[in-house]
């Protein structure tokens, strides 16, 4: 048997594990792919696709609520800069998971109706990562108001003296694209959601489906959107008689 190739011996896997390469062993590939149902488990086949979704979901919203995590830290430490990178990726982020709901309007209605059997009480409303996302956003806000209070703005200032105070406007504005990315997401889900078991059903935890649609009004951060009013009627009043 000949010996291996010296580029054999050189590149052999050097990280624990038993996957025959480094790059299956660092992203634990093996444990990742077996997360799924297999097919000897599936009622329907579109369980891969309703599995996939869901944990590659949870997966970006980690992501995004850990760095927005790191953000607020960072604006408290007064390192705006460093806070504003983070905070876009977190909102990249929050558009990936959009973007797999349109993955899920691709199941036939019909043939949906096979997987939701077996989700028992399984709700969006259970999911780790959108909880975390709520849960760190009022601190974000709050470091925020702290800022802008330490600079002796009003929000509105903010926005009509923001070439001053650039980082304190851009700042304003990743939140708000936080607040919409989220807002998106709500509306979406409940489109998608009436798109597949239609709007006048009960969910699997017994919430109607319209209830779910109300909540696409709430607004994490309202004065924010609030001032875009105050800057119109500002507007107004300066414009010419």
């Amino acid at each position: 048997m000949s010996a291996p190739h010296a580029d054999e011996e050189e590149f052999r896997p050097i990280l624990p594990g038993a996957a025959p390469s480094d790059y299956e062993r660092y992203l634990r590939t093996d444990e990742l792919l077996a997360l799924q149902k297999g097919p000897d488990e599936w009622v329907h086949r579109d369980e891969l696709l309703f599995q996939t979704v869901h944990q590659s979901s949870e997966l970006w919203l980690k992501h995004a609520w850990m760095e927005v995590e790191e953000a607020t830290r960072l604006v408290e430490a007064r390192d705006v800069a460093a806070a504003l990178r983070l905070l876009g990726r977190a909102n990249c982020a929050l558009r990936y998971v959009v973007g797999f709901l349109e993955h899920l309007e691709l199941m036939s209605p019909w043939e949906y109706q096979e997987v939701r059997r077996v989700l028992g009480h399984g709700s969006g409303f259970d999911s780790p990562g959108f909880r975390e996302v709520r849960r760190v956003s009022l601190p974000l806000w709050e470091a925020f108001e702290a800022l802008r209070e330490e600079r002796g703005l009003t929000l509105l200032e903010v926005y009509t003296r923001g070439r001053e105070h650039e980082d304190l406007y851009q700042l304003a504005e990743a939140l708000i694209d936080w607040d919409e990315q989220v807002g998106v997401w709500r509306f979406r889900h409940v489109k998608m959601v009436g798109r597949v078991i239609g709007e006048d059903v009960i969910g699997t935890q017994g919430t109607p489906v319209e209830l779910l649609a109300g909540l696409i009004k709430h607004k994490l951060y309202p004065d924010l959107w609030r001032v875009r009013t105050e800057l119109t009627e500002l507007a107004k009043e300066s414009d010419p008689p």
